[in-house]
């Protein structure tokens, strides 16, 4: 009997790989003798980088970027070839990286997420993948647009440097100067978050509180998300309420989408894309799979 196990990793408990072993062990004394392989996936959050390129045998890339306060950091991405990368928002912005006492989402910034795109198209890279959980932002994804060319500007025509405290400044978004090659490239935004950009359900009252809002702080980020939201209605005649998942990772998922044409799919379905899951399934007679959500035995 060949077996193939694909397992995410149990945080703080058990990797993948420990968790492929532990599942060979208990089939061995169901079946007896196996022939089994396993493979690491992951649903799109923190360490999807890091089963992807387990999984492809791919190469890390290192840079240095800014971090969710401007600080400068150690940051890294996934190539699995020359055309296709993977990159991990949580390594750049993540909110891990901001101390207890500064977390304060008017502060952060998604910038070196788009210094980590930037780095990426650099080097030639024409099809990115993105996994956008775990994020200490709540700036619109203005940070990491701005890194890749666009420039928002306040009513006196001021540059913004594109954290939450200035998304109630935004009053044209100036797209001449965005990265061309992002137009040649093919942005897969990976995220399994539907939320709108605004509203009860929006980025602000569903993740502010976690990434440090108080509820004052939430009232005035709200109130900058919408007016944002409404510049980009005005300008590019796009609603990000309409789009699920504009409001994942503090509206970065917004961002990706309306200034660099990202498409948004399902975390684990890019996973197992990006690993070519189904040839992998090729002569095997049970598989089992198990995701930060989901279990699936066949």
């Amino acid at each position: 009997m060949k077996l193939l196990f694909a397992s995410d990793s149990f945080k703080g408990t058990l990797t993948s790989e420990q968790t492929v072993e532990l599942l060979a062990k208990a089939a061995k004394d169901v079946f007896g003798e196996i022939e089994y392989s396993g493979v690491p996936v992951a649903d799109g959050g923190e360490g999807t980088t890091d089963a992807v390129v387990a999984a492809e045998h791919g190469e890390w890339i290192e840079t240095e970027v800014c971090g969710p306060l401007m600080e400068k950091v150690k940051a890294r991405y996934g190539k699995l070839d020359d055309r296709r990368a993977v990159i991990e928002m949580a390594v750049a912005s993540g909110l891990p990286m901001v101390p207890m006492d500064k977390r304060n989402p008017l502060c952060t910034t998604s910038y070196g997420t788009g210094e980590l795109i930037r780095h990426a198209l650099d080097q030639g890279f024409t099809d990115i993948s993105i996994a956008i959980g775990g994020s200490a932002t709540n700036d619109g994804g203005m940070g990491c647009a701005r890194a890749l060319g666009v420039r928002f500007l306040d009513a006196d025509g001021h540059e913004l440097e594109g954290r939450g405290e200035d998304l109630e400044k935004v009053s044209v978004i100036d797209v001449s100067t965005l990265d061309h090659r992002v137009a040649l490239a093919k942005i897969t935004v990976m995220c399994d978050v539907t939320n709108p950009l605004c509203g009860e359900n929006g980025a602000t009252y569903t993740f502010g509180a976690q990434k440090g809002a108080t509820p004052e702080m939430q009232a005035r980020l709200e109130a900058g998300m919408v007016n944002y939201r409404d510049v980009i209605r005005r300008q590019f005649d796009i609603d990000p309420d309409s789009i699920r998942g504009a409001g994942a990772a503090g509206g970065l998922g917004a961002a990706l989408m309306v200034f660099l044409g990202g498409e948004m799919k399902s975390g684990i379905d890019t996973v197992l894309d990006l690993i070519g899951f189904d040839s992998r399934l090729e002569g095997v007679d049970l598989k089992a799979a198990r995701t930060g959500k989901a279990a699936l035995v066949r």
